[in-house]
């Protein structure tokens, strides 16, 4: 009999974005950013199928935003793994400003130059969002083990801006990373020569329109 395939390359940290599962907000098109919104009954076979999933990786710390959708979605691993759930308030979502609340027809019909911007009145730009994101990944890598797997459940706009941040890519660039759907995940894998390298993005499902409060031309 063949020996199991290891999941782990011993040596190299490997960090797992994962996006919470799906809310009725989602459904509907209305942007969430801050507004703390649980995950549907959708969301909750989604957390926990993504779980079982994210399981066979061997995961050695778990990190969350604290908005229940993620916290949900990070608390479905956690049961299965036995590890413990840490929270980060600047892993939460953009904040939308005048658009919380709002489907994606309202926003276009109220706030044009803004949604072709994609720039919310009183929220955050992508800019800070991604200092934000970026900075809180950044710590929690410092204090992970020379070969340790760490997953964050965030959210969508959240993760593609901390990413982009934590591999170094100019902002002109941001958009050509895909938006994630609800319960998929991006893979940062340590490179040996320093740096973090993509090694999948928006694993773990087929293409599918993404719901999402990302700019729509991201992937929504």
């Amino acid at each position: 009999m063949s020996e199991p395939r290891p999941t782990r390359e011993p040596g190299k940290r490997r960090l797992v974005l994962w996006r919470h599962g799906q809310t009725a907000w989602n459904v509907e098109r209305r942007f969430q950013g801050k507004a703390d919104i649980p995950l549907d009954e959708t969301g909750v076979q989604q957390a926990r199928r993504a779980a079982r999933l994210l399981a066979g990786l061997q995961p050695t710390a778990l990190l969350s935003s604290p908005l229940r959708r993620a916290a949900d979605t990070a608390q479905a691993l956690a049961d299965i793994t036995g590890l413990p759930v840490r929270y980060d308030k600047d892993l939460i979502e953009r904040d939308g400003g005048a658009w919380e609340g709002l489907t994606n027809r309202e926003i276009r019909e109220r706030y044009p130059a803004e949604h072709a911007a994609w720039q919310p009145p009183g929220g955050e730009t992508s800019a800070q969002v991604a200092k934000r994101v970026g900075a809180a990944l950044e710590r929690a890598l410092d204090g992970l083990e020379p070969d340790g797997q760490l997953v964050v459940a965030s959210h969508g706009a959240a993760l593609r801006l901390g990413m982009s941040h934590l591999l170094g890519l100019p902002e002109e660039t941001w958009e050509r990373l895909g938006g994630l759907s609800n319960c998929c995940w991006s893979v940062i894998t340590e490179m040996r020569i320093g740096g973090w390298r993509l090694a999948e993005h928006n694993a773990g499902t087929l293409p599918e329109p993404v719901l999402s409060d990302d700019r729509p031309d991201a992937g929504t």
